[in-house]
């Protein structure tokens, strides 16, 4: 197996191997140890503010001198209209009756007390911090940070969905694409949140590479050896693999959740909009069932602001029904192993795969 190729040489790695950066899972001490492997960990920040985005990034480099990508969120905030006021309002009196049902105790925010955060000004942390690779999803980024990354040599890295995501990638000179099949744990990286397209990640990368120049990740089912070298012989130069890592010593989650997770049934696997206003892909459960497809889902990053202290009362109580679990279609014997050694028998079988 001969590993070295463009993107190595461009992520200073010696595997083309990328931990998926998954906000609420991924923590520094699974980028570090991914990094430390030589492969590419990916550190998140989705939407943090300017300290927190920080910190992460601290915590990061005191573990590892190695590379590692930081991943933001690149989405449009929805404007603040009476009419989104009175529809969070709604959902709002919704969850505090889940929740006195449920005997959690919950603050939720009024919407003027939520402030989502753009990603412009993670930017200049980025800068300030001297980060070299910085990858990105929910769309694209607005030219004049294009312009400002690339200036100090950032590499960029673009989420695709589709064909047509791809191409507006590629016109605005993104460095490298990762193609993100249906198959994916966790968050849709479309442009459009409204939109889902179903294509499989073998199809779509296949599109992409007829059609795209740039070299191209694949991400979404990749879990062992045979995965990772059908996703080679499609033409991917780097593998990004997230659902690997979810029961790993770094891993975010707790006892209970990885547990749940060791027990899943392939039809419990769904995509849903309930939690967070994005397509996501993960584990059915009771708020899924009353919140899917119902007047009660607000456009992200509302939606997912609401919610989140429904989700946090729900792990406090170890309650796996009222809290998001993501996961990708393609699992197998979750391992509590440390990141390093899933990694590295990971590596060890493709290079002796017969």
């Amino acid at each position: 197996m001969i590993w070295r190729n463009e993107l190595t040489a461009l992520f200073d790695v010696k595997y083309p191997i990328i931990q998926a950066p998954m906000f609420g899972v991924t923590t520094s001490e699974m980028v570090a140890a991914a990094s430390n492997c030589n492969c590419l960990g990916s550190l998140p920040i989705a939407d943090l503010d300017v300290e927190n985005s920080l910190k992460r990034i601290y915590q990061t480099k005191k573990l590892t001198n190695k590379p590692f990508a930081v991943n933001i969120f690149a989405n449009d905030i929805p404007e603040i209209t009476p009419e989104l006021k009175q529809r969070y309002n709604a959902i709002k009196n919704k969850l505090i009756e889940l929740s006195h049902q449920q005997n959690f105790e919950v603050v939720f925010p009024e919407i003027e007390a939520v402030k989502p955060n753009g990603y412009k000004e993670q930017i200049d942390v980025i800068l300030q911090e001297k980060c070299k690779i910085l990858s990105f999803t929910f769309g694209n980024l607005d030219d004049d940070s294009i312009n400002r990354l690339k200036e100090h040599n950032v590499t960029l890295i673009g989420t695709c969905t589709t064909l047509d995501e791809a191409i507006q990638l590629e016109k605005s000179n993104i460095d490298v694409i990762c193609v993100q099949g249906i198959e994916a744990g966790g968050h849709r990286g479309t442009f459009n949140p409204d939109i889902l397209s179903q294509i499989g990640g073998f199809s779509l990368f296949s599109q992409v590479k007829d059609v795209v120049k740039k070299p191209l990740i694949f991400a979404g089912g990749i879990y062992d050896a045979k995965t990772l070298l059908a996703a080679k012989q499609l033409g991917a130069y780097a593998f990004q693999i997230g659902s690997l890592f979810l029961c790993s010593n770094e891993s975010a989650l707790k006892s209970f959740e990885k547990e749940r997770l060791k027990n899943v049934k392939e039809n419990e696997i769904i995509l849903t909009k309930s939690f967070s206003g994005r397509y996501a892909r993960g584990i059915e459960n009771e708020f899924i069932r009353l919140f899917e497809n119902s007047e009660f889902v607000l456009p992200y990053p509302y939606q997912n602001k609401l919610t989140n202290p429904l989700r946090n009362a729900s792990k406090l109580n170890e309650n796996t029904a009222f809290t998001n679990l993501w996961l990708g279609q393609s699992f197998k014997n979750f391992e509590e192993d440390s990141t390093s050694n899933l990694l590295q028998k990971l590596i060890d079988s493709v290079e002796n795969y017969q």
